[in-house]
């Protein structure tokens, strides 16, 4: 279920919320119930698999803090081993459902061409929806729980950890949300009506920036791509290139405030996701402001793990190496998403030994850096096809191998057509309208706006314009 579709705006979420308001001494119940239920529309088989998974970790979560009847002398010693043994098994279960899902016919398709055996057979199996979130949580918790950041008078019973996991705004595409960052609301909470206000607005902004900006402006990307990914004049593959990177960004950064709305009238505070990346002066900055919580999941659970940058410079970029595979593998089982982790690799190593310092501090420099940068990064995310990739990388320096289709006609047409939204996307990837929102949400022009942009956005809905989720399939 979509949160920008009318079955959810006027069905799912009106009949949730009134029973979730109705019995506030359930709502750890009822709002796993409706998870389930929000999550079983789209994906009646893999519920299964969500259950088993929680069911399984919160077994293991169990066993590491159990205190069977020993001599004192010997506990501590065997609950260190047992820790440790109940994490491993743990990492070792959630990794490899991730693995058989996500990963096993790209890793099998590989042996066999390398091999040049087809030995390995392809599942062939569907990506179950919000996989890679929620099992980076459940290992997020585990590790937790066996360094002690969650204690044993902290840690969840089975419905608040069930719920932790599965609660509806944050299940399917983010952010990623660590226990921690709950576990004070899941006893008990009380909701104001300021909050459901609150959240009702933080909503509404989530979902203008999905279905007004995010939907059209990818319409020009999916246009662009259509008319002849290759054969594309250099101004033209640009024009691409700037409208994937607005489509990705408002796309998810919508689904991110919808998700910190929902939370809100929920009575939690989902964290914040991102912080205006684009007007960043170097890519590290730029992924500092970029899926925050991913990126902090990886800093906290691989890098710093592995030594950070405590052991020399070349330990150091060994493991941004391991950290940036890894995060190009999360988003998808696909060379182009190896290639695009070893690009971010490559530059953030680079900044960190030459420019990186010199670019955030400048004042033009590094903006224009990233502005021509990152679109190209995002070229490289989006076209899983290597030889449609490398084209268009090659038109986008104006290079072609075959006579250009599209060139300045079209050009000035697309122009012509998306003037106001490439306008509007550059002003709302700035933080003016972020500021303005903030100074004055509470007053009356604000709500009359919020309407508007809640009416616009069901008109498209309605109207039946494209509206996919990009990260779905992460």
């Amino acid at each position: 279920m979509l949160f920008s579709s009318v079955g959810f705006l006027f069905r799912f979420l009106p009949i949730f919320m009134i029973i979730y308001l109705a019995f506030p001494k359930y709502r750890n119940i009822i709002l796993l119930t409706g998870s389930l239920i929000f999550y079983g529309v789209g994906e009646p088989y893999f519920v299964l698999l969500l259950l088993f998974s929680v069911f399984i970790n919160y077994g293991f979560s169990r066993y590491m803090f159990w205190e069977p009847s020993s001599p004192q002398s010997h506990r501590k010693q065997k609950a260190a081993k047992r820790r440790k043994r109940a994490l491993i098994f743990a990492l070792v279960f959630d990794l490899s459902v991730l693995f058989v899902f996500k990963y096993w016919d790209f890793a099998a398709g590989n042996i066999n061409r390398l091999s040049g055996h087809g030995f390995l057979p392809l599942l062939s199996l569907a990506l179950p929806l919000g996989i890679s979130f929620y099992t980076f949580q459940m290992i997020s918790y585990q590790i937790d729980c066996y360094r002690g950041t969650v204690t044993d008078q902290e840690r969840a019973g089975f419905i608040p950890f069930a719920t932790y996991v599965c609660m509806f705004p944050q299940l399917i595409a983010g952010p990623i949300v660590r226990y921690g960052d709950v576990s004070g609301r899941m006893a008990g909470r009380r909701l104001r009506i300021r909050d459901i206000e609150n959240g009702l607005k933080l909503f509404t902004v989530g979902l203008g920036l999905k279905v007004i900006l995010a939907n059209q402006i990818g319409t020009l990307w999916n246009v662009i791509m259509t008319a002849g990914a290759g054969r594309l004049h250099v101004l033209v593959a640009w024009l691409g290139a700037f409208a994937y990177s607005f489509q990705i960004y408002f796309d998810f950064w919508g689904y991110s405030v919808m998700a910190m709305g929902l939370g809100k009238m929920l009575g939690f505070s989902i964290p914040r996701n991102f912080n205006n990346p684009y007007v960043s002066r170097s890519v590290a900055e730029f992924w500092r402001r970029w899926h925050m919580t991913l990126g902090s999941w990886f800093r906290e659970y691989v890098y710093f793990p592995l030594g950070g940058s405590r052991r020399g410079s070349a330990r150091t970029i060994l493991n941004l190496l391991a950290v940036w595979a890894l995060t190009g593998l999360w988003h998808g089982a696909d060379w182009n998403f190896v290639l695009w982790g070893t690009v971010f690799f490559l530059l953030i190593s680079l900044e960190k030994k030459t420019c990186g310092k010199w670019l955030e501090n400048s004042k033009a420099l590094g903006h224009i850096y990233v502005v021509l940068l990152i679109p190209a990064t995002w070229v490289i995310f989006a076209i899983t096809d290597m030889g449609q990739l490398f084209g268009y990388l090659g038109n986008m320096v104006g290079y072609h191998r075959e006579e250009i289709l599209v060139g300045m006609t079209q050009l000035v047409r697309y122009l012509k057509e998306y003037a106001a939204l490439l306008i509007a996307c550059v002003i709302f990837a700035t933080p003016l309208p972020g500021k303005f929102y903030w100074k004055w949400k509470d007053r009356w022009f604000m709500v009359v706006l919020l309407l508007l942009i809640f009416w616009w956005s069901v008109r498209e809905i309605v109207s039946g314009s494209n509206n996919p989720f990009l990260y779905f399939r992460f």
